[in-house]
C-alpha cells in the first residue's frame, strides 16, 4: 500500500470509493433509495471541485494503483474550530488492514503542520464505524439532525484536541 496526496486524475477513483463506502457503511441505516441514487459521475464532478480547492486529500493506493481509501481535511468550515476531517472512507474489502488508522494519523500530522491544534469531526450517530474515532478520545461537543434524502438522522460533532490524544 502507498499513501500520497490526491491529484486531479484521482477524482473518479475518489468518487467510486466515496459512493461504494456509503453503500456498504450505511446499508440499513440510510434509505436504499438514497444509496442507489448516488451517482459516480456527479460525485466525480464534486471531487474535481474539491481537488481544485483548499482541501487536502490523501489516498491509499494498492499495488494495482486502485484507490482503497482516502481522507480529506482542511480548515473547519464554520470558523468556530481549527482543522476539520471532511471525509475518510475505506472500501469494505480493504477495511481491517490499518489503512483507516494510517490515513487518520496522516490527517492529524498534516493539520498539525498547518498550525492547527485540533480537528472537528462530524460522524453519523448510527455509523457502525464511529467507534474508530472514539479510540482517540475526542470530546462530544454537540449533536444535530441531518437530512439525508427524505430521512433525518442524528450526527455527532466531535472535537479531537491533538495535545490530548490518548489512543486506546
Amino acid at each position: 500500500m502507498h499513501f500520497r496526496k490526491a491529484e486531479l486524475h484521482d477524482a473518479k477513483g475518489l468518487a467510486s470509493v466515496h459512493i461504494n463506502s456509503w453503500r456498504t457503511t450505511y446499508q440499513g441505516i440510510v434509505s436504499q433509495e438514497y444509496l442507489q441514487s448516488l451517482s459516480i459521475g456527479e460525485k466525480e464532478d464534486k471531487w474535481v471541485q474539491i481537488l481544485s480547492g483548499a482541501h487536502d486529500t490523501y489516498v491509499c493506493t494498492m499495488e494495482d494503483n486502485k484507490i482503497a481509501g482516502f481522507v480529506s481535511i482542511g480548515k473547519e468550515r464554520s470558523g468556530v474550530y481549527e482543522g476539520e476531517l471532511y471525509a475518510i472512507y475505506i472500501l469494505k474489502e480493504y477495511q481491517g488492514r490499518g489503512i483507516g488508522e494510517k490515513l487518520f494519523e496522516l490527517a492529524i500530522s498534516k493539520l498539525k503542520k498547518q498550525g492547527f491544534n485540533s480537528m472537528w469531526i462530524w460522524v453519523l450517530k448510527e455509523n457502525p464505524s464511529k467507534h474508530f474515532y472514539y479510540r482517540y478520545k475526542p470530546i462530544l461537543v454537540k449533536e444535530e439532525r441531518l437530512k439525508i434524502g427524505k430521512e433525518f438522522h442524528q450526527e455527532e460533532g466531535l472535537l479531537l484536541k491533538f495535545n490530548e490524544i490518548e489512543k486506546e
